[in-house]
């Protein structure tokens, strides 16, 4: 079903190449790379909003949001590690949340075939929140443009503490999804 908040789904999904080539790219760019992530994670909150209140939401939605969630926060973390951004050991946070994310997955296409689901929580809303902002300052940290260059190690510092206060909720959203899964087999 085409409707404004399933493209605005898809807008966050299709932005993700030419974010993180605006982020390879430093200076300028990254400043760039760093409004087009503000602007993919607003309609992150819009698609939902849209489609809740003028009751468009469909199952293509329900199925694209966390997927283009997980491409935006996993695409970003790869990215950001590929180029060194990940400092203070938060490469470990990060391989954290990509297990997590791998893990879930696998566990909602499972359900998916047996006719079932695995509802998201409103923690997991506030995992992937505070990732987005996490993922904003370690970009504001490893590219910004020399107009912010005296701040940029703090921007760093910032996004690494938030990436890793991430990894709480993202520990136990995946094991309370994984519980829900077994379960529901054991139904």
């Amino acid at each position: 079903m085409i409707n404004l908040p399933n493209l605005l789904t898809l807008f966050r999904i299709l932005v993700i190449p030419v974010l993180i080539g605006c982020l390879a790219g430093g200076g300028l760019w990254a400043d760039m790379a760093f409004l087009l992530y503000v602007g993919a994670c607003v309609t992150d909150y819009l698609d939902g909003a849209l489609a809740r209140r003028q009751g468009l939401t469909s199952d293509l939605g329900r199925m694209m949001d966390p997927i283009a969630d997980k491409l935006l926060v996993g695409g970003l973390l790869l990215a950001l590690a590929g180029m060194g951004g990940l400092r203070f050991c938060s490469l470990y946070a990060a391989i954290l949340i990509m297990l997590r994310e791998i893990m879930i997955s696998g566990l909602r296409e499972y359900m998916a075939s047996r006719n079932e689901t695995i509802p998201s929580t409103r923690l997991a809303k506030w995992k992937t929140g505070t990732q987005m902002v996490a993922i904003g300052f370690l970009i504001l940290g490893e590219g910004a443009s020399t107009s912010f260059h005296d701040v940029t190690w703090c921007f760093g510092v910032i996004g690494a503490a938030l990436l890793w206060l991430s990894v709480i909720p993202t520990l136990l959203t995946g094991t309370g999804y994984l519980k829900a899964t077994v379960a529901q087999m054991r139904r």
